[in-house]
Formats: structure tokens, C-alpha cells, sequence
């Protein structure tokens, strides 16, 4: 049996309130790589391209007001 397996079934077997504090983890674990991506390829200037074609939808005033 796989150690996936093992945590799979492991997590069956918890208290709806341990199962609870387990799933607020992954979404903040989630949370935490998609800003440290969001953080990396800003720094790398992989999201230049798209600041300049919003900057210049705005200058035209085709964006729309959230």
C-alpha cells in the first residue's frame, strides 16, 4: 500500500473536526504556493506582457470597474 493510501485512509477515519482543521491546511498550503508563483514570476517579469495590455485597455477605457 502506497503512503497515499495510507493518509487516504487515515482521513476517512477523522473526527469531522480534525478533518476540518486538515482541509483549512491544504487550502492555506495551496494559498501559500499559488502567492510564492504569483510572487516568482512577477519578479521574473513573466507577467510584464499582461500589466502593459491592462495599462493600455485602460488608456483605451475598455476595462470595466470592479
Amino acid at each position: 500500500m502506497s503512503t497515499v493510501s495510507k493518509i487516504k485512509e487515515a482521513i476517512e477515519t477523522l473526527p469531522e473536526n480534525e478533518y476540518v482543521q486538515l482541509r483549512q491546511w491544504f487550502l492555506e498550503k495551496d494559498w501559500e504556493k499559488w502567492d510564492n508563483q504569483i510572487l516568482a514570476d512577477s519578479e521574473a517579469g513573466t507577467l510584464d506582457p499582461l500589466i502593459k495590455e491592462a495599462f493600455e485597455e485602460k488608456s483605451k477605457g475598455k476595462l470595466k470597474e470592479l
